[in-house]
């Protein structure tokens, strides 16, 4: 049993429900959101902006971080924390995702890739992953996981799922850091009886966490929706739940209707260097040219930095002229906007409107009138 990390419950109103995460780093009220600090940073911004938009933890990438600078390096530099000057919560994922998007040789003992930067070949163990994230000193680590794409074929799905019990077997027995939360990883796919399997299976290892893996990969909300009901049924309603790789606003409050406490995507802050904002109205791209003289903020609505000082007109100007500044600036807003909406769920949770919450933002973003 890691004991690093516990969670305790506030409030529910449904399903939703509302706690608190005490970790080694400080304390996060959930449910919340974890910006992605891939190689040690959310691209375009720094740690101040980060606490700026409401982020209180952040998820560092532990595959890139790995190979550049090394986690001997990020260490002997005050680990993560010092590293990145945060002195929040981070969690650091375990490199299962690049079992998924780089195509690796994936074997029992575990999955050898050629490195993103230089093509070196690099191999990646359950316990390789241990050693890494205990290097890197995160608050949470997470085992190292088999994710497949979907839809597949069930006896694909199946194995990935049984290996990564077994990986998660390993990584318990190679985890030693006292400071340091151990999370394990629920696979199985959308496929309702491995779900049940796989969560039953992993929480009788006795980890404090629980990440909700395989999902974002391809599945319909529908599905994604119905597998996450049936796994949080299987699980211990004393740990937190982590939905991996979730980041677009419907399906971030689908989950949390569903009992879902943390998330994590790039999406918000790959948008934004796209040129899409997010608001409470739906979202909208600057790139257009109906933008070019529009003086109000990206969001009216909105206390960010970036809507209190600047117009769509400008950042539209910046995006269309390459000028980076625009990167951050969106980002803050996207980042802000997301944050914001979980806060504003977690306060509808505890004040007991949670459904009203929920219609309400349903009927936003669709553009209907507000009530």
């Amino acid at each position: 049993m890691t004991h690093a990390a516990t969670w305790h419950h506030a409030a529910s109103n449904g399903t939703a429900r509302a706690g608190v995460l005490s970790l080694t780093h400080g304390r996060v009220e959930t449910p919340t959101f974890m910006p992605v600090g891939t190689r040690g940073a959310v691209k375009g911004l720094d740690a101040a902006d980060v606490w700026s938009v409401g982020a209180r933890m952040l998820l560092a990438n532990t595959y890139h971080l790995m190979l550049r600078p090394g986690a001997e390096t990020v260490a002997a530099l005050g680990g993560l924390h010092g590293f990145i000057g945060w002195d929040g919560p981070i969690l650091t994922d375990s490199g299962g995702y690049q079992v998924f998007s780089l195509s690796p040789t994936v074997d029992e003992d575990g999955a050898s890739f050629r490195s993103t930067y230089d093509g070196s070949p690099v191999r990646l163990t359950p316990e390789e992953s241990m050693r890494v994230q205990q290097l890197l000193g995160a608050d949470v680590a997470m085992v190292f996981d088999v994710l497949v794409g979907l839809p597949n074929e069930r006896p694909v799905v199946e194995a990935a799922m049984e290996r990564t019990i077994r990986w998660s077997e390993r990584a318990l027995a190679a985890h030693s850091r006292p400071d340091q939360a151990l999370f394990g990883i629920v696979q199985g796919g959308v496929d309702p009886g491995l779900r049940v399997v796989s969560a039953r299976r992993t929480t009788a290892l006795g980890f404090s966490g629980f990440g909700i893996g395989g999902l974002a990969v391809g599945e319909t909300p529908d599905e994604r929706n119905r597998t996450l009901e049936v796994t949080f049924a299987e699980l211990p309603p004393s740990a937190p739940r982590y939905v991996m790789g979730l980041g677009d606003p419907e399906g971030v409050i689908e989950a949390v209707a569903r009992g879902a406490d943390l998330f994590d995507c790039v999406w918000p802050t790959r948008l934004a260097r796209h040129g899409r904002v997010f608001t409470a109205d739906g979202d909208y791209n600057l790139r257009r040219a109906e933008y070019g003289r529009d003086s109000r903020p990206p969001a009216e609505e909105c206390a960010c930095h970036t809507c209190a000082t600047v117009s769509r007109g400008y950042l539209r100007h910046l995006l269309v002229t390459n000028e980076l500044t625009v990167f951050r600036l969106l980002s803050i807003h996207n980042l802000h906007y997301t944050l914001g909406l979980l806060a504003g769920a977690r306060a509808a949770i505890l004040r007991g409107e949670f459904g009203r919450f929920v219609a309400e933002f349903r009927a936003r973003r669709r553009g209907e009138p507000s009530r």
